[in-house]
């Protein structure tokens, strides 16, 4: 597969959001198993780690404190908190593939996405959403908890977070998860073909 390649440009980066219940971390998996040069960018978080997953791979977990004295220092392109947990993306890691050529897919919160918007013009924005708010509410439900108060908070979140689509450059309704990574992949792909994106090497061309 060609797309990805690194060396030739500048590279793209793309952030994936979705609210909790979703599929954007099946997705994810998918897009990056058939684009091999896309790599995912890994968050900071003070979480403690779930089962299955591994320090480094799908978080680098951290204590709060550790955490803190990162954004103290500036460490972050940017940083939320979230359900009583820190998660941050790492300015220097992220710039540093990205003038490599690397292509970069970063999942983060809506909040965090807004914030990395503003700071760091260029990227693409993708938002992901369930087939339908019953849908989203059943999957949900099966989350674990029996009691009506808290999947009510719950539900509440996420629809915070889903209003937050309004600003997003693409949505993709996750209905048939196949149909779902292809449109994430159509994306990446239709984005590394921008004129703006292959300025330098239009010019070059034409030298």
């Amino acid at each position: 597969m060609s797309e990805g390649r690194v060396g030739e440009t500048k590279g793209l980066f793309i952030v994936v959001s979705a609210p909790s219940g979703a599929g954007k971390t099946t997705i994810l998996r998918k897009v990056l198993k058939i684009c091999p040069n896309v790599l995912f960018s890994v968050s900071y978080t003070t979480r403690p780690p779930r089962p299955g997953e591994e320090d480094g791979r799908e978080y680098c977990f951290v204590t709060e404190e550790a955490f803190r004295e990162r954004i103290i220092q500036g460490e972050f392109a940017e940083w939320e908190e979230y359900s009583g947990y820190l998660y941050g993306t790492s300015a220097k890691t992220m710039k540093a593939f990205l003038e490599k050529g690397f292509d970069l897919m970063l999942d983060i919160e809506p909040r965090g996405a807004k914030a990395l918007k503003k700071n760091y013009p260029g990227g693409v924005f993708v938002f992901i959403l369930p087939p339908s708010i019953n849908e989203l509410r059943r999957r949900l439900n099966q989350r674990g908890s029996d009691n009506k108060q808290v999947i009510n908070e719950r539900m509440n979140r996420v629809l915070d977070e889903i209003r937050e689509v309004v600003w997003y450059d693409y949505v993709i309704f996750n209905d048939r998860l196949e149909s779902a990574v292809d449109q994430l992949r159509s994306i990446y792909v239709a984005e590394k073909h921008k004129r703006e994106r292959l300025a330098e090497k239009i010019q070059d061309f034409l030298v």
